[in-house]
């Protein structure tokens, strides 16, 4: 027979546990609810080096802007290549790392694969998102990143001109590391 503190304890157990389940891939998402039709960006800019060394810590920075009259639902940037692909499987190998990402940009995780999210962009809106990365590969890499309006669903993302919203960088990754020095006056490390 259950006391009363005891259903108490058993109730708020059973809330904590359900919160819990709610929280770990449950099914809402920032986009639930976002209908379809055609969205518009433009690419204002992307940035990374196209010659790096190991060991550097360059940052891959992508500048997005709601050309658009609609707010974008949840705009998601997909960037494909930090990870490498074995030769028979189009899926990511853990084990061939070509860079590692030391910072994603902040709050933009999901769970999905190679794919980060901004939340809501309202018209004329822009905003860039930041990956701060370690080459540890040595040779040509290319980089590919696509835009779209939402994590998934019916809707269509384009470019102003028409076209998708993507691209492709070829980088190439030195097999030594930057030449560097410590400046006498200043300590600090200069690398060239």
């Amino acid at each position: 027979m259950w006391s009363g503190p005891a259903k108490l304890r058993a109730r708020t157990a059973a809330t904590a546990l359900a919160l819990a389940a709610a929280g770990c891939g449950g099914s809402e998402r920032r986009d639930a609810g976002a209908g379809g039709g055609t969205y518009t960006v433009d690419i204002v800019r992307v940035e990374f080096p196209l010659r790096q060394h190991l060991a550097e810590r360059p940052t891959f920075a992508i500048t997005v802007r709601n050309a658009g009259e609609r707010e974008i639902p949840n705009l998601a940037v997909t960037v494909s290549g930090f990870t490498g692909r074995s030769e028979s499987s189009l899926e990511a190998d853990p084990r061939r790392l070509v860079w590692v990402v030391d910072e994603a940009p902040r709050g933009a995780v999901t769970s999905v694969e190679d794919t980060w999210t901004t939340g809501a962009l309202a018209p004329g809106d822009r905003v860039t998102l930041r990956w701060r990365v370690t080459p540890v590969v040595a040779g040509a890499h290319e980089l590919r990143y696509a835009v779209a309006a939402q994590l998934a669903g019916p809707a269509r993302t384009r470019l102003t001109g028409g076209g998708r919203p993507r691209g492709r960088l070829t980088v190439r990754v030195e097999d030594r590391p930057p030449r560097a020095r410590v400046d006498p006056r200043t300590d600090a490390v200069v690398r060239r």
